[in-house]
């Protein structure tokens, strides 16, 4: 896993410039790669110093998870979101074991597929979601084919089938979006999901990376300018944070995201925690206006103390950071907001997505 995750992102590091290039979905921002390789670095970076880490270094779930916590923590971006739910996610059917075989891996690739469309309020085919399902897909009917096999040999035989039905998946993608049809490329979540896909391969079966897997991907084989450069620019800001949350008022928060922006992601970050505070549900369910008995608050300490609460990791695109702000900020204590530009920046001097406020 430590070989996977480091391989990852080296490869994700030569590769972020080609893929930011045809960055054109959801938004023409050209910043797919740098989100994908920060993210993939901050999961790699937990195994610095695996002697002052909790979990077993032999079990292969527990190192993902840690590997997975920090991912999500550092997440960047709809791309870099949606590989940190799929590392958590992953590694939870790995929990206590201390290799991978063929049936674990299709459980955790279909547990993963399954939690980075949920994650998204408005999932959407043809992106990085299309080609997680597909490999997870063929790992299970490769592991299916092999009644369970667990041996090394039907491990190799399941990561071939996930990586060519991955890049199935991501030659599809051309033909699924409106926008990549029209600019005439592949999705760019979707290669670096591939990308990171053939990193385990590789990682497993100790063999190179199969570059020709990127030979004739509509946009990728090219050296030409940034497609995105000639995209109209996106209006809007990116809003992300941590906030603990119980499963009702982060019901309410998706809902009230939604109405606000798209490409909401909300995924839980760890374990769950008790509530310490009515303050949550009862904002949440509409409790905290000024009209409320205080006897009533006494009344649902009892219920709200039951409830459990959750990080989560939020990602929203909004017109405007204020309103999207002030929603989170009336349901919970967030942490980490940080809000980044859509739009390509003016000044040529300026990196992509520039850092616009600190809350």
């Amino acid at each position: 896993m430590k070989r996977w995750l480091g391989k990852a992102e080296t490869t994700l590091g030569n590769h972020s410039d080609r893929l930011n290039a045809i960055n054109i979905f959801p938004v023409a921002d050209g910043d797919t790669g740098t989100n994908l390789y920060l993210t993939v670095r901050a999961a790699a970076a937990t195994f610095a110093d695996r002697s002052a880490a909790d979990e077993p270094v032999n079990d292969v779930g527990a190192v993902l998870a840690s590997a997975g916590r920090a991912a999500m923590e550092q997440a960047r971006g709809n791309s870099g979101t949606l590989f940190a739910v799929f590392l958590c996610a992953l590694a939870e059917p790995l929990g206590g074991h201390t290799r991978l075989s063929a049936p674990l891996l299709a459980a955790a690739l279909n547990r993963a597929q399954i939690r980075a469309w949920s994650a998204l309020s408005e999932p959407v085919p043809g992106t990085m979601l299309s080609v997680l399902e597909a490999a997870a897909r063929a790992a299970g009917d490769c592991d299916t084919a092999h009644n369970g096999d667990d041996s090394n040999q039907a491990l190799g035989l399941a990561l071939d089938a996930a990586v060519n039905a991955a890049l199935d998946a991501v030659v599809r993608t051309e033909d699924q979006l409106a926008p990549l049809h029209a600019a005439h490329v592949v999705d760019a979540g979707g290669v670096g999901m591939l990308l990171i896909l053939d990193c385990l391969r590789s990682a497993v079966l100790g063999e190179e990376l199969q570059n020709e897997l990127l030979d004739g991907l509509h946009g990728y084989d090219l050296q030409d300018p940034h497609i995105h450069a000639g995209m109209p620019d996106d209006d809007g800001v990116e809003v992300m944070c941590t906030i603990s949350l119980s499963p009702l008022a982060a019901a309410t928060l998706r809902q009230r995201l939604d109405e606000l922006g798209d490409s909401v992601i909300m995924s839980q970050v760890g374990s769950a925690s008790p509530v310490g505070s009515a303050s949550q549900v009862g904002s949440a369910s509409g409790g905290a206006s000024g009209g409320t008995d205080a006897r009533d608050d006494d009344d649902d300490d009892d219920d709200d103390a039951a409830e459990a609460s959750y990080r989560w990791r939020v990602h929203v695109h909004v017109p405007e950071a204020e309103p999207a702000v002030a929603v989170i900020r009336s349901l919970g204590d967030p942490t980490d907001i940080s809000v980044s530009q859509l739009s390509m920046p003016r000044d040529p001097g300026l990196p992509a997505g520039q850092h616009l406020h600190e809350y």
